[in-house]
């Protein structure tokens, strides 16, 4: 069965109403995440050796016998397997037919829509269907402030505004800032803006940031400067073309408002995360230079640079910095006309 989101909490909340839950898309921290809370609700523990089989891809061949093993020590068993492929499809077609009450979790970042493996279990009655997508706007922000409140730690508005638009795409690189933070509070603390800032402002997400703002204003040297040190802080250039593409989304979301007849100040008003009122002036030059059909352009030639980044053998790092080359040169063009 495929899950949608107003039904997601419930199936998270209650991982034993299914035999096999299917975990797929492009935020593997979440994956992880959400197959580990499931493994803890059933078994109690994410390491049980007599309760928790986890599985590679080196080792899938023993998912039948490890689906339909006996706990020695009762209670239900649960099988997490990583990378999860169609290879797996006729052995858990055979999992389905028999009847065992072990739980099997399959993490598969990235499975094609048109996956063999996918279709079976979202037409399924018995298996749950989840995607795990990179969370933004609201969404981040209530994640954020759920994770800290597992800490019993408090956040301002403005510094949740902040924090939301510099974490990452990847769930776990965000729970790490999270925790990160929870450390810097202490229990019941309070966080203020500048709590966040002095703890997490050296993260490579605000070199990500500072690298697309000076690209869209045409600031060849700055935008250079960030990338390079995004770069040498092991910054992914999957991670560097996502950073860029959420902000031409938003660009080319205030342009598309503009041309729809709202005003600037109130289209921008609309961008949820707002924008760090340090970089309202360079956002507004970007608007200044920017068409919306030349955004679409630019946001088109993004999801291309994703795209071939993740081609095996690729140099990526040599196509951001082509990529942010040419973006930058285009937005100096513009502001030299």
């Amino acid at each position: 069965m495929k899950i949608d989101a107003r039904n997601l909490s419930r199936v998270l909340a209650d991982p034993g109403a299914w035999r096999i839950l299917l975990l797929h898309g492009e935020d593997t921290g979440l994956i992880k995440e959400r197959a580990q809370d499931a493994v803890i609700k059933i078994a109690g523990s994410a390491d049980d050796p007599f309760r928790v089989a986890v599985l590679d891809r080196e080792t899938h061949d023993k998912l039948m016998e490890e689906a339909t093993a006996l706990s020695l020590m009762g209670g239900r068993r649960v099988v997490r397997v990583r990378d999860a492929s169609d290879s797996l499809l006729k052995p858990l077609e055979a999992f389905l037919a028999q009847n065992s009450d072990t739980l099997v979790i399959l993490e598969a970042p990235g499975l094609s829509s048109r996956s063999k493996l996918r279709n079976l279990l979202e037409k399924h009655p018995n298996c749950a269907s989840i995607g795990c997508y990179p969370e933004e706007g609201r969404n981040l922000e209530s994640s954020i402030t759920r994770m800290l409140a597992e800490h019993n730690v408090r956040i301002d508005s403005d510094a949740l505004h902040w924090l939301t638009s510099r974490l990452g795409a990847d769930r776990a690189a965000a729970r790490s800032e999270i925790e990160k933070l929870c450390l810097y509070a202490g229990d019941a603390g309070n966080l203020t803006l500048d709590d966040v800032r002095a703890s997490i402002g050296d993260a490579g997400s605000v070199s990500l940031e500072d690298a697309a703002f000076a690209a869209t204003e045409g600031n060849r040297v700055a935008a250079d400067t960030a990338l390079e040190r995004a770069l040498a802080e092991d910054t992914s250039p999957i991670a560097i073309a996502r950073s860029f593409l959420g902000h031409l989304h938003r660009l080319r979301r205030v342009r598309a408002a503009m041309a729809a007849g709202v005003s600037r100040s109130d289209a921008i008003k609309l961008l949820r995360p707002p924008i760090f009122f340090k970089r309202t002036a360079s956002f507004n030059r970007a608007l200044e230079l920017w068409s919306l059909p030349a955004l679409t352009k630019a946001v088109e030639e993004t999801q291309a640079l994703e795209y071939a980044c993740k081609q095996t053998g690729s140099p990526d790092a040599l196509l951001c910095r082509r990529y942010v080359s040419t973006l930058t040169a285009r937005a100096a063009m513009q502001a030299r006309r």
